[in-house]
């Protein structure tokens, strides 16, 4: 059997409903949408959370939180344990790490996490680092620039 050739089993795919067809179908004359009203007309229906004039649930339930989006600092984040591949004495910086594809774009900046541990003594230049971050690039014998 080749990929060309599978099928579907018999009667596990349904024949298109074909309504409008003559009374003798089953499905004539008022091609299922019953009589007379609102769905049954041409464009007919209502609007998607319409409850018939009834407060809709989204107007019921109570406005929560803050979305702050349109001001919101978005980092590409990095953690400590990420630059030991770098050598000694390395100057990391965004564009350094966007090259090494540890980030894929620097969005508002570079933010540098703490997770990890750090062996190895870098200068490290971002926008934000985590105090854990700091401390642990320090204590490696490094410094923490902020850009």
């Amino acid at each position: 059997m080749q990929l060309h050739e599978l099928k579907a089993q018999p009667g596990a795919r349904r024949g298109k409903k074909r309504v409008g067809r003559g009374t003798s179908s089953g499905h004539g004359k008022t091609s299922t949408r019953g009589h007379k009203g609102q769905w049954a007309r041409s464009g007919g229906g209502v609007r998607i959370g319409f409850e018939g004039g009834q407060t809709p649930l989204f107007r019921r339930l109570p406005k929560r939180g803050f979305n702050n989006s349109r001001f919101a600092k978005v980092y590409a984040t990095v953690n400590v344990e990420a630059l030991n591949d770098f050598p000694a004495g390395t100057v990391v910086t965004p564009e350094l790490l966007l090259e090494q594809r540890l980030i894929r774009e620097p969005l508002d900046g570079l933010k540098v996490l703490g997770t990890g541990e750090l062996q190895v003594k870098l200068t490290v230049k971002a926008h934000a680092f985590s105090a854990a971050a700091k401390e642990k690039i320090e204590a490696a014998g490094g410094t923490a620039e902020v850009i």
